[in-house]
């Protein structure tokens, strides 16, 4: 029964959050930023309080119709296996976990930033996260847009011609999907890597003071 609650789906991500959580309580910092996994990892990791929810409360229903038949049998078998230690333990991280689900429900405390690219499948799978995140309650006001190209005027590039158009056209997508409800931020394809404090400090620049779209010919 012990395999049986932790072969859950999403339980070892589930816990990771929650041991981090206890660690954050004894932090004194203004804001934690957590890069959570693509979209479809993110939407089982947000839909793991529920899951577990049911299971646990289907585990304490076994606890107490054969928890004591499964002690008496583990005694006659020479067996050393506690369990209303193991039930306890799992309805203390019922406890942890629910813990969580609040903190994530929370708008005060709680906000998910989407980050995307202006392509087909990366819009797509942006608004199934937006429209699951407004079911699951948590808050969600703002979406990044990156790796945009802007070739300069008069650019004989035909590659980067191409693209721009491409991406021109899910960039107006997105602007009709999330214009009136969320804060879009717009951020251009780098030449270099953002390694290190300077050029994370410098990135972060183009989070406050967003990059305009040049206007199209």
């Amino acid at each position: 029964m012990q395999d049986l609650a932790f072969a859950i789906p999403g339980v070892d991500e589930a816990m990771g959050f929650a041991e981090v959580m206890k660690l954050v309580k004894s932090m004194e910092y203004d804001v934690i930023v957590f890069d959570t996994a693509p979209t479809g990892h993110t939407l089982r990791f947000l839909s793991f309080p529920g899951v577990l929810e049911k299971a646990l409360s289907k585990v304490s229903q076994l606890s107490g119709q054969f928890g004591p038949m499964m002690q008496q049998m583990s005694g006659l078998m020479g067996m050393d296996a506690n369990y209303n230690d193991m039930f306890a333990k799992l309805n203390a991280m019922r406890s942890v976990v629910n813990e969580v689900n609040e903190q994530f429900q929370d708008p005060e405390k709680t906000t998910f930033v989407c980050v995307c690219i202006a392509e087909f499948l990366s819009l797509y799978e942006t608004e199934r996260l937006v429209q699951e995140l407004t079911e699951s309650n948590i808050d969600t006001h703002n979406i990044v847009v990156n790796q945009l190209l802007f070739p300069p005027k008069g650019s004989e590039c035909e590659h980067c011609s191409v693209r721009y158009k491409m991406q021109q056209k899910y960039l107006k997508q997105i602007f009709d999907l999330y214009e009136e409800d969320f804060y879009i931020t717009l951020l251009p394809l780098l030449t270099n890597e953002v390694r290190g404090v300077e050029s994370l400090k410098q990135f972060s620049q183009m989070l406050i003071k967003p990059y305009k779209v040049p206007e199209s010919d």
